[in-house]
């Protein structure tokens, strides 16, 4: 079990190579170190666990009440509910079942809300309800003026979606799975399997998975196949203050478009509010860029909605893409005479769906051949709390005592503590920059965005990575 960044790479072939460190990328590494007879390589472009789309989403645990139903992702988001709702009471990861309320705003919506009902009966999501404006408003108070209706979904939940990548990468290395950052492929050949050339060298593996989001139609194309084609899709978010978290009690989402679920209002784990995200189709893989446009249609929006949290102070502007393929499907394809699945077109219901695409994408490769052996459970983990409903370490007499480490406050804004840090950098895989370390700890992501802590940070930093 290694997690490497740098130097050569191992010359003996793995079993299976997944491509890809995100969240799904991470959960199928999980389900396959789980078979202790498989040696396992987890391939990472970037230098971390969840660095792209997974670091970026709205942090919503989906019940998949929405889902066209028949599809696979319908199915597997439905399963992955299950599953990853169980597997954060297990290792600590926060969740919150605040539940959902889509709002309508005219007659249109409105007539559209039993629909959507009878769509959530048909994905198994059974104690929906159809709201009227005063229990709407009951609900929420703070809710702009003129909404007719509302229908309630209450098992949709918020979770930390930082923590559940880097709990599944934890349990894959734990388990034996190599982890290889800074490790893009370029190229990939047969060769007694696949070889891969990558910016470390080369490394072969017998079968592959492609879990590489936004690449995962190049990674395809060259294995000869032309079954989809990623778009990235933008959405540009805003992070409110936790001061303004008592203006909601629910997710508040609109009735959706064909573009996706449109603009909502969510409270967040970490105690802020989000608005977003926009939904801009682009060609540049790599625009997380926000722009002016995109945070002031945002607002538009979130005025009519939550006219309140406009008069709240931002504390972050962040924006991730979103692998849209124009299929209303994930592209999960099993190759059994090239020992290849894609994982491919996994959107924002990827964070809710890991644990059954892993599942699932296992079983693919079981029946393309792959000797998965017996399973042997991974240790169990505990993963440090970083939700505001749960006691954090600065709350904990009993921790502090035990190590005052605990007590000592870095970050202020986010009460982090030495300690905190210093397990941070001391972890399974532990953060290689600043921004690492911030979503391991929320070290530096409160309303100073570091303005107090982030030398002292740093230094810790610093101090924890010198060889």
């Amino acid at each position: 079990m290694t997690v490497t960044a740098a130097g050569p790479l191992p010359t003996t072939p793995y079993d299976v190579a997944v491509v890809g460190a995100g969240v799904v990328g991470c959960a199928i590494a999980r389900e396959l170190a789980r078979r202790p007879r498989l040696r396992i390589a987890l391939v990472e472009a970037q230098d971390d666990v969840g660095q792209g789309t997974s670091k970026a989403n709205t942090a919503i645990l989906h019940t998949g009440f929405d889902a066209t139903p028949g599809t696979l992702e319908a199915r597997l988001v439905r399963e992955g509910y299950t599953r990853l709702a169980a597997y954060a009471a297990e290792t600590g990861i926060p969740v919150e079942r605040v539940g959902a309320l889509l709002v309508a705003w005219d007659e249109e919506q409105l007539a559209a809300l039993p629909r959507l009902a009878e769509k959530a009966e048909r994905n198994a999501c059974h104690d929906t309800a159809l709201l009227g404006p005063a229990e709407l408003y009951a609900r929420e108070p703070h809710l702009g003026p003129g909404a007719l209706g509302a229908l309630h979904v209450p098992g949709e939940s918020i979770i930390c979606p930082w923590t559940t990548t880097l709990a599944y990468a934890t349990q894959a290395v734990r388990a034996g799975a190599d982890l290889h950052l800074n490790t893009a492929v370029r190229e990939v050949s047969p060769s007694d399997g696949h070889l891969l050339t990558t910016s470390r060298g080369t490394l072969r593996a017998r079968h592959l998975v492609n879990a590489a989001g936004l690449h995962a139609d190049t990674l395809d194309r060259a294995l000869g196949h032309e079954d989809f084609t990623v778009t990235p899709r933008r959405g540009q978010l805003l992070v409110y203050d936790k001061l303004a978290r008592p203006l909601v009690r629910h997710i508040l989402l609109p009735v959706p478009t064909a573009l996706g679920k449109g603009v909502l209002v969510a409270p967040t784990v970490h105690g802020n509010v989000l608005l977003g995200p926009t939904a801009e189709d682009l060609r540049d893989k790599r625009a997380t860029g926000s722009t002016a446009d995109g945070l002031a249609a945002l607002r538009d929006k979130g005025r009519r909605v939550l006219p309140a949290l406009l008069q709240e102070e931002v504390t972050a502007v962040y924006a991730g893409l979103r692998a849209a393929t124009g299929h209303e499907d994930y592209r999960i394809t099993a190759h059994p005479g090239q020992a290849y699945v894609t994982v491919g077109g996994i959107r924002s219901t990827g964070l809710t769906a890991s644990l059954a695409i892993a599942a699932h994408v296992t079983g693919l490769l079981a029946d393309g051949g792959l000797d998965l052996g017996p399973v042997r459970e991974p240790e169990p983990v505990t993963m440090p709390n970083l939700g505001e409903a749960f006691p954090r370490p600065y709350q904990r007499p009993d921790l502090i005592a035990a190590d005052p480490e605990y007590g000592t406050l870095v970050c202020h804004c986010e009460r982090v503590s030495r300690g905190e840090i210093r397990d941070a950098l001391a972890s399974t895989v532990p953060p290689r920059s600043l921004e690492g370390l911030r979503r391991r700890t929320r070290a530096r992501a409160g309303r100073c965005q570091g303005f107090y802590c982030g030398a002292a940070v740093r230094e810790l930093f610093e101090r924890g990575t010198r060889p």
